[in-house]
């Protein structure tokens, strides 16, 4: 028996051994693929070595970004059981490149969110690209670590840290724009708490609505075609505001209706989430009304409405991601390929189809050969969700970049979508504890009749232990009461232990949620100290 045991885990070894094998050789493929292309084709331009190079670690980085950052927009969706892991995988990876490849932009900025001033590096060209190489292969070492101990963290957050901790390296402390990098910490809070309030929020509106009701087939009927509504027009306006604002003049000057901006307004992106809401719950409704399907009057019969919302929350987030977190990948790699190409140093870089391609391809591949470990995480690892659950952390992820968007606040996709995990797990635990309070009460109750029982045993034993000429009745009381304190000790020891149980109840995972608060918090730190070290290493090498 022992053997086939032994042979069993052998076999799954060797499996797992070959897969491992596999994903390892098709993302150095990738990577190897990248740096020829981009080298034959840059042949005769000066400083080319660097920018094949750089095209690699731009490769890698996005590969990285699959793997890790892309759980949060599906992570939910498949712990729910709403998507398959491969359906996801599918949906996430399609949607990605596309938002990559359409809606990307055609101009990116040099340096993410302007953590560092260029000018500090006085023309010098060479330090710059070394300073970008630096960043990028920081960031995506420090995801890939982050990706193998199952945490998910900022990808922006990790390309900060890269672009901060090279800079400092090459030019001094006085080139990082501490007031960017403080209101980039403040995130750190703000993108959770927003992000598990709002989800707590829409999780106890639907159960108050719905669930708490003892008709809950006519409670869907009338309030899940509303929940879906103002899901669509939340996540129409932050895909306006969002995942198009690089590409909005080309869709201005195709539709000649909308406002013609620079970017789109709040009015503009809300206006036409309205639209699609009306829309979406008319047909809903309407779907609902001519069902000839049964719902189920239980919670699974609700949970199954909310399945297909929760498709196209995948589809929507994975797309707005790719639109706007591509630029995590290829910023860098632009910056450096615009330096070896015009020999200067830009606040702003064109972004060659090519460049484009390895983010979106970079990403796609990342997610179906190494995202599974994280979408797991995010998925069930940090607490139980169900389709309700997956879908108000969805609505969270799209409100809270709104509601920040609009009051000036940095947030983070990441953070808001783990905060609205804890969001919803914490409000189990709280009604929980509510709902278990009566039986909480009866434990006690139980708890004191059987210390009271114990007490008079023990009393009634202590009198029959006094006693100084005993029967053989006396003795056999003696001897039942010993048996009857015993039991009753027990009884007490139960009664303690079912009473703790009940005040415990935890829903969210204590050793995740501290695992992932420690990852997100020495992010920027690690990041940066990483970029700094291989910002010396390569002046090193070629000084």
């Amino acid at each position: 028996m022992e053997i086939e045991t032994i042979k069993k885990m052998e076999k799954v070894a060797i499996k797992s051994s070959i897969l491992d094998f596999r994903r390892l050789g098709i993302s150095l493929l990738f990577m190897v693929a990248v740096l020829i292309y981009n080298y034959v084709n840059s042949g005769g331009i000066p400083n080319n070595i660097f920018l094949a190079i750089a095209a690699l670690f731009g490769a890698y980085m996005a590969m990285n970004i699959g793997a890790n950052d892309v759980a949060n927009n599906v992570g939910p969706a498949v712990g729910s059981k709403a998507l398959t892991m491969s359906g996801a995988i599918a949906i996430a990876a399609i949607f990605e490149a596309s938002g990559a490849l359409i809606a990307g932009g055609d101009v990116v900025k040099t340096i993410k969110k302007g953590i560092i001033d260029i000018a500090a590096f006085g023309g010098n060209t060479d330090s710059f690209i070394w300073a970008m190489m630096a960043a990028l292969l920081s960031a995506a070492l420090w995801l890939n670590f982050a990706t193998v101990v199952k945490a998910p963290v900022s990808t922006t957050h990790s390309i900060v840290g890269g672009v901060m901790g090279a800079g400092i390296a090459a030019a001094g402390f006085s080139i990082v724009s501490w007031g960017t990098m403080s209101k980039i910490a403040a995130s750190w809070v703000i993108s959770p708490v927003l992000g598990g309030i709002i989800a707590a929020l829409f999780l106890f509106a639907i159960k108050r609505t719905i669930v708490y009701k003892e008709d809950k087939i006519k409670a869907a009927k009338t309030w899940v075609p509303i929940f879906v509504a103002i899901m669509s027009w939340a996540f129409v306006t932050y895909l306006t505001l969002k995942g198009l604002k690089k590409v909005w003049p080309h869709i201005v000057d195709i539709f000649t209706f909308l406002p013609d901006t620079s970017k789109p307004t709040f009015l503009t992106a809300s206006t036409l989430g309205i639209i699609i809401a009306i829309l979406v719950y008319i047909a809903v409704k309407n779907r609902m009304k001519n069902s000839k399907k049964d719902i189920e009057n239980s919670r699974n019969g609700v949970n199954i409405l909310f399945t297909i919302p929760l498709i196209f929350s995948a589809a929507l987030l994975s797309f707005a991601h790719g639109a706007n977190d591509v630029a995590n990948a290829i910023g860098p790699l632009a910056a450096i390929n615009d330096a070896v190409m015009t020999g200067g140093i830009s606040s702003k870089a064109g972004i060659p189809l090519w460049v484009m391609g390895v983010g979106a391809i970079g990403i796609a591949i990342g997610l179906a050969l190494y995202g599974p470990k994280l979408i797991k995480t995010v998925g069930s690892e940090i607490t139980e969700l169900d389709q309700m659950r997956a879908f108000s952390i969805a609505m969270a992820a799209s409100i809270t970049v709104i509601i920040a968007s609009q009051l000036g606040l940095p947030v983070s996709s990441t953070h808001i979508a783990i905060g609205g995990i804890f969001g919803v797990g914490f409000l189990r635990e709280y009604l929980d504890k509510v709902n278990l309070s009566d039986i909480i009460k009866e434990d006690k109750k139980n708890l004191l009749e059987q210390k009271r029982i114990l007490k008079g045993y023990a009393k009634e034993l202590k009198k029959m232990e006094k006693k100084t000429e005993k029967k053989k009745k006396d003795y056999q009381r003696i001897a039942k009461l010993y048996s009857l304190l015993e039991e009753e000790s027990e009884a007490v020891k139960e009664a303690k232990k079912q009473l703790k149980t009940d005040k415990k109840v935890q829903y969210v995972k204590r050793d995740a949620l501290k695992k992932i608060v420690a990852a997100w918090i020495i992010t920027v730190p690690a990041a940066a100290l990483i970029s700094a070290m291989i910002y010396y290493m390569i002046r090193g090498m070629v000084l």
